[in-house]
């Protein structure tokens, strides 16, 4: 019995790929994608979208 695999397309260039145990890469198709996914994240260039909360004058005070 063939086991079947969803298909996904890598976040990075939208190639498909199986999503299965044995891609150590996943969602992503190869370690160059992982990396520049990751790049992207370092260099601020996805940002998670936060509620305004204190800021970073607030934050600071009262605490050590």
């Amino acid at each position: 019995m063939s086991e079947k695999y969803k298909i996904v397309a890598c976040p990075t260039c939208a190639k498909p790929v199986q999503w299965r145990p044995e891609n150590k890469f996943r969602p992503f198709c190869s370690e160059r994608c992982k990396l520049i996914d990751l790049g992207e994240w370092a260099n601020e260039g996805y940002k998670v979208p936060a509620e305004d909360g204190l800021s970073e004058d607030e934050f600071g005070e009262g605490h050590a």
